[in-house]
């Protein structure tokens, strides 16, 4: 059955999706945890590295020691968020390839390029001073081509390099052009979608294959049906109640689940994630006092995932040389590169991402 999100933009406080925003900002945040271990690098090594002496381990230990599963969380976002802009209006021909390409490219591969041209000349400096790249170690001619056009790792998934979380997002590009071509020659039905998510979680499950753009598509395309979920209940209070208390048994009932059995991550958050989506979409609204702190702790998610990997490798480097220790253990050194991580990924996206996607957007409208 054909599914029709609202249009984009008919009502701008619901289309905002401000529990979106705090989801993302909570991902983005889980994922520098747990790249903080990167400081205990010399090399490709960790050395002398106690993981439950990091700073705030007993509040943070769930993000230090899972937060790379911020990614799948960003995958099932993406979808969410991607079937309700898009949902409606690529199946109506009113976005072209040609512009979908556009939007894309302008939202990612400027700061794409800048921390790839930053990290490469960084790893050189590095690899001077220690005979070995800092924690990727894939940095020679044929990986940079790679990074240069997003496709770092759609052969070989493990070999990451330069800047190596932009791995998550040369796959998801993949999904994107999938995405697209769905919509725009088979369907937007929830039939369709359902077909899109299960059959990459069939290859998973039965071990046809690991790659991780089956993880993608089923973490994006099960983002998707949430966005179908929610189109279907938002506006009946009775129906978002129901929505609600479906949402919140799932998480209760996965979660008390682990006391029986070990679930995998990657089934828990086939649960958790379109669950916990669901409840922030609904219950934290579009306010005065919201709106302007949850668009911007969002606005930071992007250039903090690509930031973060240089910011470290700019100061192991700096230490390197000036023969000064990483305080890896201490409190102030750990709030520092949070916060400074995530002030300097806003005043990048304010002053650097979105100008140069302003600038091409105009330049090939």
């Amino acid at each position: 059955m054909p599914v029709s999100p609202p249009a984009t933009g008919a009502n701008p406080a619901d289309d905002k999706l401000i529990g979106i925003e705090l989801l993302r900002f909570a991902s983005a945040v889980a994922v520098l945890v747990f790249h903080y271990q990167h400081f205990a690098f010399v090399g490709g090594q960790q050395t002398n590295f106690v993981a439950t002496a990091q700073p705030f381990y007993p509040v943070l230990s769930l993000f230090y020691n899972y937060g790379f599963y911020g990614v799948q969380v960003f995958w099932c976002i993406s979808g969410f968020i991607f079937f309700w802009k898009y949902g409606r209006d690529i199946p109506r021909l009113k976005v072209s390839g040609a512009k979908f390409f556009i939007l894309r490219f302008s939202r990612l591969y400027p700061l794409h390029l800048a921390t790839l041209l930053l990290v490469a000349a960084l790893q050189m400096v590095y690899f001077v001073r220690h005979g070995a790249y800092f924690v990727y170690q894939y940095n020679d001619a044929y990986h940079f081509l790679l990074q240069l056009f997003m496709t770092s790792n759609w052969v070989k998934p493990a070999d990451e390099s330069f800047n190596g979380p932009i791995w998550s997002i040369s796959i998801e590009v993949l999904v994107y052009l999938i995405f697209y071509l769905g919509l725009r020659y088979i369907s937007a039905s929830v039939v369709t979608l359902a077909i899109m998510m299960l059959v990459p979680t069939a290859i998973l499950f039965f071990k046809v294959s690991t790659h991780p753009l089956f993880t993608c598509l089923m973490f994006f395309y099960l983002g998707c049906l949430t966005a179908v979920c929610y189109a279907r209940v938002k506006d009946t209070a009775r129906q978002r109640a129901i929505a609600t208390g479906i949402a919140l048994a799932a998480i209760a009932a996965v979660t008390a689940l682990q006391l029986f059995i070990t679930v995998k991550p990657i089934y828990f958050l086939l649960v958790f994630s379109p669950a916990l989506i669901l409840l922030c979409v609904m219950h934290i609204p579009a306010t005065s006092h919201t709106s302007g702190i949850l668009v911007a702790a969002g606005s930071v998610t992007y250039s903090s995932y690509l930031l973060h990997v240089p910011i470290q490798l700019a100061t192991v480097t700096l230490a390197s040389y000036t023969h000064l220790s990483i305080p890896i253990y201490s409190a102030g050194f750990f709030l520092s590169y949070i916060a400074g991580t995530l002030l300097l990924s806003f005043y990048c996206y304010v002053y650097f991402e979105m100008p140069a996607q302003s600038y091409l957007r105009r330049r090939f409208r």
